[in-house]
């Protein structure tokens, strides 16, 4: 049976990736004085897994480098070697190779054949050094040579005996393939011994293997190409191999032993008739002089598995998924408009029509939080590129640090998920390079040589707070005012804190007096706010001399759905997110204050604020077009607040979140659009971007009045 792997590149792509960060994962955490035995087998497997796949695919560029990647892993893991720092060094250099080569060949990216080679000189030295004396980390990975091997077979548990020094033969018979899967696999299977091939007939071919591996990796190797169950794999006696290549007797699939048998007991030359759910109960095996055991196997039939032992996930395309909650969204839409419609009639004489339609408002709440939940991303996805990169960043800048996460199951929408790593990264680097101070500096202040930095990720409310903290030295004030004043920034002595520390995010703001490829060129910390507040977020710092840093940064659980409050403006109703409103409120007149040059602000509790007509904004017709007459509503953004003047409240209403510059094209102010209930487009105010351009707005106003 032949398939075409040109439909599998893509589950490879992906399960080579999710292999590749659990083996960085893994190299991060592993103790090198008393490394753990299931650490290390774990990281054996991940190399055997991507090995075995990059052969099946024809990617020989891989197959070289794990190839002996795993030849180093294996003598580790058996206790031939002991675990050294530069063996982990080694393979996380070889695992960004592996990613290098992986990407060339999904994204068609450039891959650096000079390091491809270095990488694989150093693996290959470091296997054939001379072993280091048996000491804790040699000993732990050390099965005992002679003990029995299990191979474990769903739902059975067969015991295979090992022969002397570890090495078995395999006979392994094909069905009809073609000649190219064919050599895929005799390469891929020489890479575990030593294999022949011999013809059967024209279609067929048997592989003949000494190796120490298992069955279960002959079986993972082919099942890439073949159905387990077209398999024929007899263990042939050592002695007997060289001398009859072909038994008479063969197996199927996973083999069970039986009992040997003399030549007058063999079975005619004949294919035997195969044996369903045949069980060997152990017995003592008898003596046979000048003899070779024979072993045939029994076919298993295949079994249906119990239902709980079904996968508890599939892959899934993205495009699907999208699809799905955009189906969802229109739902919604159209639900609203039912509802809206359904709203006008006696209920009454249309209690039964009225409460099928409650129901389905219901259902339909349901079903939206269900889709929507499927986008969600644990924050491990983001977290887990950080260990490696505060590690290799310590190690440059000579510090020392102890990285730990918190909430790493707390979950996040994709299409923000991928978006916050670029910031996160940002926030992370300066912490290891402004934040925690050398070992030196920290040991005369007091402190442990390590550092400590977390990164956290907590739900509340509507909204997910990801923090990044260290112990280090806190941000310095008077250097940073001095900064801001030398960029001509408006700044005092008397400016509290909060005010202080936002200031670092000012365009091309930096105190580091030496630009090196950490520190950056101030490029950075303004680019992470622009992108957080892109995506509805805030971010706020917290800071004590000596002390530490915590950077906070606040974002929606989703972009696709918000909470919104539909607002009139002339005959136009416009969604302001809930998350940016304060307070709603109808001014008297005599809190209206005119400021020469800068336009009109209103009086609330003791606070002026500015006042932004938003019939100017967008060019409406007002029907108030004095704020006494109309309604205010308070905004509140980046720690700026601002009073919106509209003509009516509408309501409070959850909206599906319509992509306007795909649709149409970017608007000023506007970040979205959605349907209404009557079949109604409203537009999403930015609320962001209008306070930002509130001072421009201020000026318009003067003019006119």
């Amino acid at each position: 049976m032949t398939i075409d792997m040109s439909q599998f590149f893509q589950a490879f792509f992906d399960e080579t990736d999710e292999l590749l960060a659990e083996m960085e994962k893994l190299l991060l955490a592993i103790d090198v004085s008393a490394p753990d035995s299931e650490d290390l087998n774990a990281i054996f497997r991940a190399a055997h897994s991507i090995k075995g796949g990059a052969a099946t695919f024809g990617l020989t560029d891989l197959t070289e480098v794990t190839h002996v990647l795993e030849t180093l892993l294996d003598r580790i893991r058996k206790g031939e070697m002991t675990l050294l720092p530069e063996h982990v060094d080694a393979f996380l250099i070889a695992k960004d190779i592996l990613k290098m080569q992986l990407d060339g060949h999904r994204l068609q990216t450039p891959v650096d054949a000079d390091a491809v080679a270095d990488v694989r000189r150093t693996l290959d030295a470091l296997a054939k050094a001379m072993p280091a004396a048996a000491g804790p980390a040699s000993a732990v990975a050390a099965p005992a040579a002679a003990a029995p091997q299990t191979i474990v077979v769903d739902p059975a548990v067969i015991e295979q005996p090992v022969s002397a020094g570890g090495t078995k033969r395999f006979r392994i018979e094909l069905p009809e393939v073609a000649m190219r899967d064919v050599d895929a696999l005799a390469a891929e299977l020489g890479l575990l011994g030593q294999i022949t091939k011999s013809a059967l007939d024209e279609k067929r071919f048997v592989f003949h293997l000494d190796t120490a591996e298992s069955v279960d990796d002959i079986v993972a190797i082919c099942s890439f190409i073949l159905d387990p169950d077209d398999l024929k794999i007899t263990e042939e006696a050592q002695q007997q191999a060289s001398a009859k290549p072909a038994e008479d007797a063969q197996g199927y699939g996973f083999f069970t032993p039986l009992p040997v048998q003399t030549e007058q007991d063999s079975p005619p030359a004949a294919e035997p008739a195969a044996v369903a759910h045949v069980e060997t109960a152990p017995e003592a095996m008898p003596a046979v002089a000048d003899e070779a055991a024979k072993k045939p196997a029994v076919k298993r039939e295949p079994e249906k598995p119990a239902a709980n032992s079904e996968s508890s996930s599939i892959r899934v395309g993205v495009e699907k998924v999208d699809q799905l909650i955009n189906l969802v969204g229109e739902l919604v839409i159209t639900q609203a408009m039912i509802e809206q419609r359904a709203g006008t009639l006696d209920p009454i004489l249309h209690e039964r029509l009225l409460n099928s339609v409650g129901q389905l408002t219901r259902n339909t709440r349901s079903l939206q939080e269900a889709v929507m939940s499927i986008r969600m991303m644990p924050m491990d996805y983001v977290f887990s590129r950080f260990p490696r990169m505060v590690r290799d960043l310590a190690g440059k800048l000579g510090k020392k640090v102890e990285f730990i996460t918190h909430g790493a199951a707390t979950e996040l929408d994709k299409g923000l998920i991928e978006r916050i790593v670029d910031p996160l990264t940002h926030l992370v680097r300066n912490s290891v390079d402004h934040g925690i101070e050398k070992p030196e500096v920290r040991r005369a202040a007091g402190k442990q040589e390590a550092g400590r930095l977390s990164l956290s990720a907590a739900h509340q409310g509507g909204h997910i707070v990801i923090e990044v903290s260290d112990d280090g030295g806190g941000l310095n004030r008077d250097r940073i005012l001095t900064k801001a004043r030398q960029q001509g920034l408006d700044v005092n002595g008397n400016m509290p804190d909060s005010e202080v520390w936002q200031l670092i995010f000012a365009p091309g703001f930096s105190t580091a007096e030496v630009v090196t490829d950490v520190s950056g060129r101030g490029v950075g910390m303004d680019v992470v706010k622009r992108n957080i507040t892109s995506m509805g977020g805030t971010v706020d710092i917290r800071s004590a001399k000596d002390h530490g840093t915590t950077i906070s940064v606040s974002l929606p659980l989703t972009l696709a759905i918000l909470d919104g409050m539909s607002v009139k403006v002339g005959d136009e109703i416009y969604i302001l997110p809930l998350g940016y409103v304060v307070e709603s409120l109808q001014p008297a007149a005599g809190d209206i204050k005119e400021i020469s040059g800068r336009g009109r602000v209103v009086k609330v509790r003791g606070e002026y604020l500015p006042l932004v007509p938003l019939f100017r904004v967008f060019d409406v017709e007002p029907l108030c077009p004095e704020p006494s007459e109309g309604i205010l509503v308070i905004v509140e953004s980046e720690g700026k607040k601002a009073a919106l003047m509209i003509d009516e409240l509408v309501g409070q209403q959850q909206v599906v979140v319509k992509n306007l510059e795909s649709n149409y094209r970017k608007v000023s102010n506007i970040s979205g659009a959605t349907i209404l209930g009557d079949g109604g487009v409203a537009l999403i105010v930015d609320v962001s971007a209008l306070l930002r351009s509130a001072a421009n707005l201020a000026e318009d106003q003067a003019v006119l009045t």
